[in-house]
């Protein structure tokens, strides 16, 4: 049996070497279709029990259950952000799992598919929206709160290491001709990002100038390491 979807969309086999893995398999399957579904929602039959082999499954989703669970916010902060960011990918029309790793000072939402450059954005534009979103959603009434980030096609690293080398280029030529250097309009996020890279720097110092949403940083020489 495969682990692919069924064709009639309410149903997905699932594999492993135990009953709990492969319904975790089949969850995972049905995910993309259904934002949000817990196993409350869903019906699990036992294809093939362990045994000496592999555990196989199928699931059915009861999807009066599943619209009837969306429509509760859940209490907790995680559960909160996979919620609105499993909302908008299906909303987007996209086939993506949500996956939520939670630490003491942040809460990341990671979003697992193909073709997810409508969910990120011109320069990420759109993932930026929907990271806020999901901040304020997650903490909303709360006092406590931490950083919220939403990942997609890993994203966030490619654009962190597109900045570093922006930020070394224009580094090098504020150093080599004794100028500050603009870089292009930025949001806050990506700003603070090339701020903190430049600040174990000795030799250059940064300020921003210009309103939003054309407020771009500024590299200019450190006074020590002017002619």
């Amino acid at each position: 049996m495969s682990d692919e979807a069924r064709s009639d969309g309410l149903t997905a086999d699932g594999a492993g070497d135990s009953l709990g893995e492969a319904k975790w398999a089949a969850m995972k399957q049905l995910e993309p279709r259904f934002p949000g579904i817990t196993a409350d929602c869903v019906h699990f039959q036992v294809v093939e029990e362990p045994g000496d082999g592999t555990a196989r499954v199928r699931a059915e989703v009861d999807a009066d259950a599943w619209r009837d669970a969306a429509e509760v916010i859940p209490e907790e902060p995680g559960e909160r952000v996979r919620a609105v960011v499993g909302r908008v990918v299906h909303a987007l029309g996209l086939r993506a799992t949500v996956d939520i790793e939670e630490s003491e000072a942040e809460i990341r939402a990671t979003v697992n598919g193909d073709e997810l450059g409508l969910l990120i954005g011109k320069h990420g534009s759109t993932i930026d929206a929907v990271q806020h979103l999901a901040f304020r959603a997650a903490f909303r009434g709360r006092e406590n709160r931490k950083q919220v980030t939403v990942d997609a096609a890993g994203y966030r690293d490619r654009r962190e290491a597109a900045l570093h080398r922006m930020a070394d280029r224009a580094a090098a030529e504020a150093l080599q001709y004794d100028r500050p250097v603009e870089l292009e309009p930025m949001r806050a996020p990506e700003r603070k990002i090339v701020h903190t890279y430049l600040s174990e720097r000795s030799d250059v110092e940064t300020h921003s100038e210009g309103d939003e949403p054309d407020r771009r940083l500024v590299i200019s020489p450190a006074p020590a390491f002017r002619d």
